[in-house]
């Protein structure tokens, strides 16, 4: 009799401490409770989660290490949360939780980056599993058959719609007919930010619609806000949240200006970085769109996830390809990421989430 109750208290015990995952695993219930966005990078020796050679599709452009990089240092950093630990990421387990589903990344560059970076985790996890790769236009479709899961990216750089009219090419802030193609999917991962900061050339409009009144411009935060709210009330109108998940990438810094973490204020400081920055060091402050974001998020009546990722990829001077991201080329890259990387570290921290709900 006494055996008995000690083991029932050593159940309850057990069942305060850990729950049961959906695929018969245990996971620690302390991180439910954590900030996962709150922590320091550390070094660790068992990252990276794969090399590239591992990884036949990636772009070009995100392959620091065959482009040339001479360093590894920043290679081998793992994110630790203060208050608990991540889950490590375990690609068997992400597909048979996806399995017959269908995600989709809907952004620019950044979204390409964390895209490219989650196919290669879960190839690298089932290298043995068949895998097909099509890309017709903008949409790129990265199949496992064995699992019938999808991971998809949507190249949509404003989410609201660009359309070429007799003016010109219009950037139409209440207008996303785009959506169309986002429903059905099952979890949806969305960003947009860079190129509400391009002019010149670089610029992909030429005048700003909203409602019946045209610009030729206006203050790009404020542009980028009224476009948030577009996408906030189609995930409002359009999204059933027991058949889709909602996420935010969050805003990617770049590293364009080395006055905010005490180094020279050039593009190029980025190339001298090789280790993560120290907090204490790090002056540039929380990003003003993330701060949009977040109030956009806030205001929204259907649930949508924040992947903060803006303060830890703040500390990764030395994630970025610099002059390694396109075979050596001269031009400067302080705003994408290199593979494996910083982006790695934005799917744990997805991973993380889902286990977590």
């Amino acid at each position: 009799m006494a055996v008995a109750v000690v083991v029932v208290v050593i159940a309850v015990l057990l069942s305060l401490l850990y729950q049961i995952d959906g695929f018969g695993g245990i996971k620690n219930r302390s991180a439910a409770g954590c900030d996962i966005y709150k922590g320091k990078w550390v070094s660790d020796d068992s990252y990276p989660l794969y090399e590239t050679s591992e990884c036949p599709f990636i772009e070009k452009q995100f392959d620091c290490q065959n482009n040339g990089r001479p360093d590894n240092f920043y290679l081998k950093y793992r994110w630790q949360p203060t208050d608990c630990n991540l889950p490590r990421f375990n690609g068997q387990d992400f597909l048979r939780r996806h399995r017959g589903k269908s995600i989709m990344f809907v952004g620019d560059s950044l979204s390409l980056n964390q895209w490219q970076s989650l196919t290669c985790m879960l190839h690298n996890s089932v290298p043995q599993a068949k895998y097909t790769l099509v890309r017709i236009g903008d949409v790129s479709t990265f199949t496992f058959p064995t699992y019938d899961v999808k991971v998809i990216f949507s190249r949509n750089a404003f989410l609201v719609d660009t359309v070429s009219e007799k003016i010109g090419r219009v950037l139409k802030l209440d207008s996303i007919e785009s959506g169309k193609m986002w429903k059905g999917i099952d979890e949806l991962i969305f960003n947009t930010w860079h190129w509400w900061l391009h002019t010149g050339r670089k610029q992909p409009w030429d005048f700003i619609q909203e409602g019946n009144k045209i610009y030729k411009d206006m203050d790009r935060l404020v542009a980028f806000e009224k476009a948030l709210n577009t996408w906030a009330k189609w995930v409002d109108d359009n999204v059933d949240p027991t058949k889709t998940r909602v996420f935010f990438q969050g805003v990617s810094p770049d590293h364009l200006s080395g006055s905010k973490w005490g180094g020279t204020n050039n593009a190029r400081f980025c190339a001298e970085k090789t280790k993560p920055a120290l907090e204490s060091n790090y002056e540039g402050g929380q990003h003003p769109a993330e701060l949009v974001v977040e109030k956009v998020i806030r205001g929204m009546s259907k649930p949508a996830s924040l992947l903060k990722i803006t303060f830890l990829s703040q500390l990764r001077i030395d994630g970025h390809p610099s002059v390694y991201g396109h075979g050596g080329h001269k031009d400067m890259d302080c705003s994408h990421w290199c593979l494996a990387g910083v982006p790695d570290t934005w799917n744990e921290l997805f991973y993380a989430t889902l286990v977590q709900n």
